[in-house]
């Protein structure tokens, strides 16, 4: 008879396929938009994540160990990106409470590593088998090797998941040099500015506190959408004009999407406690709302200004015009229309883009 498994075991990876399903069904519409997009795109670079094993053989060994220790970096990345999601900080701290040894603490610690690294093994292998079956000359000679230094690679990235997720169980260390609480008077104050202020605390504030990751999302594609523009605008060489278009129409439309969508669920959450306070919540609500089309509008105009400094004529093109008009159009749906179904909000920002990606492709014609 099989040795059953630990119960220690069992919570551990029962809790990490708990939070791995919550992360697909948030990215589930993000997700649906991108594989309509950008589907050949994505197997294209899944056919990518096996090259540098192969690629390493053919490099001088200190070219070759920087390219397997990057590899192997990024392979472990999503791991570092989920740790919250796989042990928030309540859960991590119930466990630190558990009176278990350390050996079956580790034991828990790479098996939850290895739930995070089977699907990436997977696709490791499907690209391993699509260089083999395609088995370009220069690959011959290094197969044997090739295959090892893949294997290597994502064994590696499995160790360092491990060591990620165990170092999130670690007890934090404490704070030194904390002045203790003094008591003060409160005074209360009068904001002139009280939807601003409200705003501030209660939907600023909390994207960017303890482990939200709004505020670094939405700093994320804001940093793309801006680079993209730029890029696409300023006609940078070697990349076509028309896939700078689309990343640049499709960051837009994500960054309102995204940030729309985090702004509703803030929404949902303070609901019980807006109704309670004795003042009308709708203005501030509205202002939320609002607030989350401003890193696009901004990205719109920073490109209009560009295309004005270094070509006017540009700017007073038609297809300028309609493309400003049609995204401004785009992103207030986006923001307006709440009582739209999961299914009609991806409808609406695929279509968006696609229309905007259109647009977009006519400007340097």
């Amino acid at each position: 008879m099989p040795r059953s498994i630990h119960p220690y075991l069992a919570l551990r990876l029962r809790l990490a396929h708990h939070a791995l399903l919550q992360f697909a069904a948030s990215l589930a519409s993000s997700m649906e938009i991108l594989v309509f997009l950008a589907g050949p795109v994505l197997l294209g670079l899944l056919s990518v994540i096996a090259l540098p094993g192969f690629l390493a053989m053919t490099l001088p060994w200190p070219a070759a160990l920087s390219l397997l220790a990057a590899q192997a970096l990024l392979t472990c990345l999503p791991a570092w990106l989920l740790r919250k999601r796989l042990l928030p900080a309540s859960t991590a701290a119930w466990l630190r409470q558990l009176p278990l040894p350390p050996r079956l603490r580790w034991q828990a610690d790479i098996a939850v590593a290895g739930l995070l690294m089977l699907p990436l093994g997977l696709a490791y292998a499907v690209s391993a088998a699509i260089w083999l079956i395609q088995s370009p000359p220069w690959l011959r000679t290094i197969v044997a090797p090739g295959m090892a230094a893949t294997l290597i690679i994502w064994l590696l990235a499995w160790i360092l998941t491990s060591g990620i997720i165990a170092l999130r169980l670690r007890a934090p260390r404490p704070a030194q040099g904390a002045r203790p609480p003094t008591m003060t008077t409160y005074v209360p104050q009068r904001h002139r500015w009280r939807s601003v202020f409200l705003w501030r605390q209660l939907f600023w504030l909390p994207f960017w506190r303890n482990e939200n990751v709004i505020g670094l999302q939405q700093s994320v594609l804001l940093a793309t959408a801006g680079a993209s523009m730029l890029a696409w605008l300023l006609r940078t060489p070697l990349v076509p004009a028309p896939l700078l278009g689309l990343l640049a129409s499709a960051s837009l439309v994500i960054l309102t999407d995204r940030g729309d969508k985090a702004v509703r669920e803030q929404i949902a959450v303070l609901r019980p406690t807006l109704d309670a306070w004795p003042l009308a919540s709708t203005g501030l609500t509205r202002l939320a709302c609002a607030a989350s089309l401003l890193p696009a509008f901004a990205v719109l105009l920073a490109g209009a200004f560009l295309l004005y400094v270094i070509d006017p004529a540009v700017l007073q093109q038609r297809v300028t015009s309609v493309y400003a008009l049609t995204a401004s159009a785009a992103l207030l749906a986006i923001v307006g229309l709440p009582r739209l179904t999961a299914r009609g909000r991806v409808v609406l920002v695929v279509l968006s883009i696609l229309a905007l990606s259109a647009i977009g492709s006519e400007l340097w014609n």
